[in-house]
């Protein structure tokens, strides 16, 4: 039930932005500190041109038709919830739709929100 968040760049284009800084080819692994840094960096810009994105458009548009925020919302969703991700892991085993280590990743999870859960 692990998700990939969308806005990752791939360890290949973290290598070609590392050799274009520094100025020739760069072979080998991607340190965890790059592709950290580099993460967080197109996060940061894609969220700076979201947010212009939805100001233009309640600007343009007028605020109350919440134009921005709905763009935000389809582009930013939130992450699903600890009994979201639980009831999805419930029904992948309850369907079978799960291989060996999926299965287990789905316990875990549902195991983790049971813990949750106040005595």
């Amino acid at each position: 039930m692990t998700q990939r968040h969308p806005i990752t760049p791939p360890p290949e284009l973290v290598q070609q932005w590392l050799g274009t800084y520094f100025g020739a080819t760069v072979t080998g692994e991607v340190s965890d500190v790059e592709l950290a840094l580099a993460t967080q960096s197109a996060r940061w810009g894609a969220d700076q041109e979201l947010e212009a994105c939805c100001e233009l458009l309640n600007c343009e548009l007028g605020t109350g038709w919440g134009h921005g925020t709905k763009l935000r919302a389809a582009r930013r969703p939130k992450p699903p919830s600890l009994k979201e991700q639980a009831l999805g892991a419930l029904y992948a085993i309850a369907t079978g739709a799960d291989d060996t280590r999926e299965f287990h990743q789905d316990l875990e999870t549902i195991k983790q929100a049971l813990e949750s859960l106040p005595d």
